[in-house]
């Protein structure tokens, strides 16, 4: 364990806190006027998902648990979790639905992803920036709708809602953001 100050901890990075570890989610620092600055910061407990809400000051010292960020490659879900295996030495680990969370629909088999591990598991997930969909349903071009700016919405292939500029079409495999599903570009595959 590292001791750190409050100030410097950032999201993606685990905390342990009374022998329980915490992965940060977001950690803001405050600094009024008048009065001592202070680092807000929430957390989801990763033994069981909980979210939670602390504030220090931000001269004080947090508990960092070492985690290893490593990159792996998605092989697939069944009854047991999602399974991952590093390729450079074909090590495998599975992560819990509740790890996953969300994420679960950007997961696309074959896919580098970072994983931070703790003493052997799993212990949260980051995503690629971006990532390929097909567009499987959207509204037909409305003649006359110009193209400033104006979106429809369209169902991409994961199950994912986004919107999409009028040239888009059912079948068409876009790039979006992982982090909210925003429309990038047209694949150029």
């Amino acid at each position: 364990m590292a001791k750190v100050i409050a100030s410097s901890v950032r999201k993606g990075n685990v905390l342990d806190i009374d022998g329980r570890l915490y992965v940060v989610l977001t950690a803001q620092n405050f600094h009024p006027g008048k009065g001592t600055p202070v680092t807000q910061v929430d957390m989801r407990r990763i033994s069981d998902g909980v979210k939670v809400s602390e504030r220090w000051k931000t001269t004080e010292q947090v508990e960092r648990a070492v985690v290893e960020d490593l990159n792996f490659q998605f092989l697939y879900e069944d009854g047991e979790g999602f399974h991952f295996m590093q390729p450079d030495n074909y090590d495998q680990v599975v992560a819990t639905p509740d790890m996953i969370g969300d994420d679960k629909a950007y997961l696309i088999e074959g896919m580098t992803v970072q994983l931070s591990i703790h003493e052997g598991n799993p212990i949260a997930l980051t995503l690629p920036r971006q990532a390929i969909f097909e567009v499987v349903e959207t509204q037909p071009v409305t003649k006359g709708q110009t193209a400033s700016s104006s979106y429809k919405p369209a169902m991409l292939s994961n199950g994912v809602r986004t919107n999409v500029p009028p040239h888009i079409e059912a079948g068409t495999r876009i790039v979006i953001l992982t982090e909210d599903a925003s429309y990038v570009e047209r694949a150029k595959d």
